[in-house]
């Protein structure tokens, strides 16, 4: 079932709602929490993902799909009776490009239902409201849209300056105070502001052990893209389109994705006047921008004098190194490549995953290692980037093959064969540019 049909239901509100938003862009939405029956939480399940891992309750998508609508029907008389209890999200750590490791949360499937059903509810009011500045978690829009605008915007306005900007812990230390004053400027359903309290106080479970932060709102949560766009919605967009640019002497832009955001300026003075609001501007909110890993780059076409890549004159951006060099015309262009810790990390893993199932089916391994190839390809199959796309399928094949080898000890002349046949028979899907941009 497709998003469009499972939208159908319950879109008649959704575009009443929406369209509400846009007339009256200053009203303050109390009376939404009505609207949350069993068909909408019918509708919430279907866009819940069922492949995911499960909370501290351990039940599965394939288990809550048994007496589903019964389910669906207690779940509903415990949210209108506020005796819904949001249970705490399980803690697990992934590693981040720097080396170190990013907490991630992991509700209950029935708490990532009751989570859908809120965004949706919200989703279409604040989707006017939001920037088209920001580009992250919102339909329609991806990682390569803004990728593409931060291009257009260098070329077209002449942008020779990027603030390349680092929030620490941005989703740790979001302020619960200053989340619920904002929420309230849009939506101040009690009911609403409540279930979001919940979630914001449910708890870490890491190690066996709940933890109560004060602060932040856990990544992996369904809710928490929105939160944070509403946060950084205050916090930055607007500020900057309405405080920030008309004080500028030159052509400006923003592009934010999540917590991940670069400020372009046509003038240098500008981007240095910036540099030095931004800390106080997020202090404000109890945020911190990062010191040492927040800069200003010259984002300038290299003069003769300079070498076409300089660590100095690039940025990274939503996984990308943007810097420019020579086209085939030989004009200067800007271009795109995958960052080097990106890069080194993917390799890492398909290493230490073809260690890991060297003894497993080779059908299963096969099939396992195509989706980590597609998945890279996906993502970064830009154009000027086919070289990285190159490198990643030769050392996984390398992996592959070196890790297949090291399955007998027997015969290694005869098994040598038979990895070069089983090479033959599975071909790893090879690289190519998907994304015009």
């Amino acid at each position: 079932m497709g998003k469009t049909s499972c939208l159908q239901p319950i879109s008649p509100t959704l575009q009443e709602i929406a369209t509400h938003a846009e007339q009256y862009p200053e009203m303050v939405f109390t009376t939404l929490w009505h609207k949350v029956d069993v068909e909408w939480l019918r509708v919430a399940y279907a866009l819940t993902r069922k492949d995911g891992a499960s909370g501290v309750d351990g039940v599965t998508a394939a288990a809550y799909a048994e007496n589903l609508e019964e389910k669906l029907v207690k779940l509903h008389q415990k949210l209108q009776e506020g005796r819904y209890v949001a249970p705490p999200v399980e803690r697990c750590w992934i590693e981040k490009d720097d080396g170190t490791q990013r907490p991630i949360g992991i509700p209950t499937f029935e708490d990532k239902i009751v989570q859908r059903a809120v965004v949706l509810l919200m989703e279409p009011i604040y989707e006017h409201d939001f920037a088209s500045c920001s580009y992250g978690f919102r339909r329609a829009r991806s990682a390569h849209h803004a990728i593409q605008t931060l291009r257009e915007q260098c070329v077209g306005q002449e942008i020779h300056w990027i603030v390349d900007a680092d929030v620490s812990g941005f989703f740790d230390n979001i302020d619960h105070g200053h989340l619920r004053e904002f929420l309230r400027r849009r939506v101040n359903d009690g009911n609403v502001v409540r279930m979001i309290g919940k979630w914001l106080h449910a708890g870490v479970m890491d190690a066996g052990q709940v933890d109560y932060p004060e602060n932040g709102t856990p990544q992996g949560g369904v809710i928490s893209p929105l939160l944070a766009n509403i946060f950084l919605h205050y916090v930055l967009d607007e500020w900057f389109l309405t405080v920030v640019r008309p004080r500028l002497k030159g052509r400006c832009f923003l592009v934010r994705y999540a917590d991940d955001f670069v400020i372009g300026c046509e003038l240098e003075e500008d981007a240095r006047r910036v540099m030095a609001v931004l800390p106080k501007r997020f202090d404000r909110y109890a945020l911190t921008i990062h010191p040492t890993k927040t800069k200003l780059v010259d984002f300038r076409p290299p003069t003769k004098q300079q070498k076409a890549v300089e660590e100095d004159h690039t940025f990274n951006f939503l996984g990308f190194t943007h810097y420019w060099a020579k086209s085939r015309r030989g004009t200067w262009v800007i271009k795109r490549k995958t960052m080097r810790k990106r890069l080194t990390r993917f390799v890492k893993r398909v290493w230490q995953w073809c260690r890991r199932t060297r003894h497993a089916r080779i059908r299963d391994q096969y099939q396992a290692l195509c989706r980590k190839l597609r998945g890279n390809y996906q993502y970064f199959g830009i154009r000027c980037n086919y070289k990285a796309l190159q490198r990643v399928y030769e050392s996984a094949r390398k992996a592959w093959r070196y890790w297949l080898r090291r399955r007998s000890h027997k015969g290694k002349v005869t098994w040598e064969q038979a990895v070069r046949t089983i090479l033959a028979k599975y071909p790893l899907p090879k690289p190519r540019i998907i994304h015009n941009i």
